[in-house]
């Protein structure tokens, strides 16, 4: 089983300082929606992992929430594609949770519903923070250049063998080459 880790903001769709809190908000990236439904209709799982402290600062609700995924679904349906399963972490940075990136909480939720073993799942974030959590689970790690990637790339912290490309669709198109 090839299993994709995808963050969500700047990896699939537009990143905002001010969080995306609706649907409307919600614009994917120039060829990341049709990215990841060339990788679904190679066999992979694709997988979010989001932190998403807008609903524990009380920016969005969890309606709010489920309607940007309804609309990135549907639009990926469109595209023949679909997402096999959504992680977030509603949890503000203050609160303690082990689910929060950079901690690797989600990523472990994850290795255990799919019974994987780490070192051969993917894992894309445009964070120092999504690359960290995903290391720290012993995932292999991308960084787009999309979303705060750009910033990313060149933070002395970014674990040395992380992999960087300018977006999603490049990642994807070497991921599809090596298969």
């Amino acid at each position: 089983m090839k299993i994709a880790v995808l963050d969500r903001d700047g990896v699939i769709n537009e990143d905002r300082a001010d969080f995306v809190k609706s649907a409307d908000e919600w614009i994917p990236l120039p060829g990341s929606l049709e990215a990841i439904a060339r990788l679904y209709r190679a066999g992979w799982k694709i997988v979010i992992a989001s932190n998403q402290s807008g609903i524990g600062r009380g920016l969005f609700n969890m309606e709010a929430l489920n309607q940007m995924h309804a609309k990135m679904h549907q639009e990926l349906t469109m595209l023949g594609g679909q997402v096999d399963a959504i992680f977030i972490c509603p949890h503000t940075p203050d609160e303690g949770c082990t689910c929060r990136k950079p901690l690797p909480g989600m990523f472990h939720d994850i290795l255990r519903r799919y019974e994987v073993d780490p070192s051969q799942v993917l894992a894309v974030g445009d964070s120092l923070r999504d690359i960290q959590a995903a290391t720290a689970a012993g995932l292999k790690t991308w960084l787009v250049e999309t979303g705060n990637g750009l910033k990313t790339k060149n933070d002395p912290d970014l674990p040395p063998d992380t992999q960087i490309r300018p977006s999603l669709a490049d990642i994807v198109n070497e991921w599809l080459k090596e298969t």
